[in-house]
């Protein structure tokens, strides 16, 4: 019986993909892009070990002050968001077991064949022990599921079923094979919802995620001027009709907008609060030097009163279209 663990379940690392001199971070502040993903780091290695994929190991290395807990990995890469084409970890009769989904840049808008072949590379390397590998022959980007880690994932048709991902296969022929590659028990399919400036076609960790089996945080946008609105509106409305495992509604808790950022070209950016990490000893979350970043991080103490709220400055990180939890991918104890 196979499961996806929940994102609080215990953790034996955390893997992430630094920026270089051949992303596109080089063309729009390679050095400055580089300060959230070093902190994050830190942040993570501070109790749990975290594999850091870069070009060069000793130039990396030393832009730490203490490199505790860390592991430099020199593999080629297109991109820095390994949420999407890291592994998807598994667990199977309470073994863990990495999957190696296929990554086409979220629906071939970008170069991604260096990324689509990093988990092979890491695992050929022998940085994943004797965890099997299993490829898996569906596009899928981690950045698109949330597990409550007892067989319900939740999802948006806007992203599993567009045209641009395995052809636009159906929900009916993805849940057939969610429930074989996952083990997923059922599917909860968000219709709505979006946000401005994101290219990975709604993906479910910027709009909603579980926190408990029995409860979901949420995008809400009360400006009825904003453009997200109604969609936003419409995604509320279909959370509260989603149940848990035992039928009962669930406890749904809102996540405020910021005010509208805009990056050099006026054109709006994806800054989301669903965007945090949740690590073994704390919960790591984006803030955009917004009012709302403090009443996030109240939300958060209410929700992980027994770990750590550590706020980590994604400005910089929004201006790529992605934020903490896109830059970071756990792997399952």
């Amino acid at each position: 019986m196979r499961v996806i663990p929940a994102q609080w379940e215990r953790q034996q690392r955390v893997l992430m993909s630094f920026p270089h001199e051949n992303t596109d971070w080089a063309e729009d502040g390679l050095q400055e892009a580089l300060s959230p993903f070093i902190r994050i780091a830190q942040a993570i290695a501070y109790k749990q070990a975290v594999y850091i994929i870069c070009q060069d190991k000793s130039k990396m290395a030393s832009l730490f002050c203490s490199t505790r807990n860390m592991s430099f990995i020199e593999i080629a890469t297109n991109d820095t968001w390994i949420r999407d084409y890291g592994y998807i970890s598994i667990k199977e009769e309470s073994e863990t077991k990495l999957l190696d989904f296929t990554f086409d840049g979220w629906g071939g808008k970008f170069e991604a064949s260096l990324d689509n072949a990093v988990n092979r590379t890491l695992h050929q390397k022998g940085y994943m022990g004797t965890i099997s590998l299993e490829s898996i022959d569906l596009v899928l980007e981690g950045g698109s599921i949330e597990s409550d880690g007892e067989g319900t994932i939740l999802t948006t048709s806007a992203c599993l079923c567009n045209p641009n991902r395995n052809g636009g296969l159906s929900k009916e022929k993805l849940q057939e094979k969610l429930r074989k590659v996952l083990g997923a028990k059922r599917i909860l399919w968000l219709d709505f919802g979006y946000l401005a400036g994101d290219d990975t076609d709604s993906h479910i960790d910027t709009l909603a995620r579980f926190v408990r089996t029995d409860t979901i945080v949420y995008m809400q946008c009360k400006d009825r001027q904003d453009e997200h609105y109604e969609a936003l509106a419409k995604m509320e409305q279909q959370l509260q009709s989603f149940r848990t495992m035992a039928g009962l509604p669930y406890t749904l808790i809102p996540l405020p907008m910021t005010k509208a950022i805009y990056n050099k070209h006026q054109e709006r950016l994806p800054s989301t609060y669903a965007n945090f990490l949740i690590c073994n000893h704390a919960l790591l979350y984006p803030t955009y030097g917004d009012v709302s970043d403090k009443i996030v991080h109240d939300i958060f103490v209410q929700c992980f009163p027994d770990k750590e709220i550590i706020p980590i400055n994604c400005l910089k990180l929004i201006e790529q279209g992605g934020s903490l939890h896109c830059s970071t991918m756990h792997i399952a104890h």
